[in-house]
């Protein structure tokens, strides 16, 4: 399963209703950082596919769900369990890294 592509208008179905963790990547095109980190949540979609949910979100093309989550520095990436930001990293982080908060909330 790829990631998918959530906006303003399907954020509240794909993540705050979703039945299992989502990690929700902030992003830009124009991101350098962003990019980046691209690969390393597409891995970690393809090694927890079926356990947790991974949506990219262009901050430039949904800005009510940037605003309403402060994002202010991008690449931002935030774990939602239960419809709640339960965890969050800001800037490139290693996979490992991200991997260590995917297993805390499976």
């Amino acid at each position: 399963m790829a990631e998918i592509v959530v906006k303003d208008n399907n954020f509240e179905s794909e993540v705050i209703a979703s039945e299992i963790p989502v990690l929700v990547d902030f992003w830009a095109e124009w991101c350098g950082p962003c990019r980046m980190l691209a690969p390393v949540v597409s891995a970690i979609a393809e090694k927890y596919e079926g356990r947790l949910k991974v949506c990219k979100i262009d901050v430039d093309e949904a800005p009510e769900v940037s605003e309403k989550y402060m994002i202010s520095s991008i690449p931002a990436v935030k774990f939602f369990k239960n419809g709640e930001v339960v965890k969050e990293s800001i800037g490139f982080v290693p996979q490992v890294n991200l991997e260590k908060i995917v297993e805390e909330i499976i």
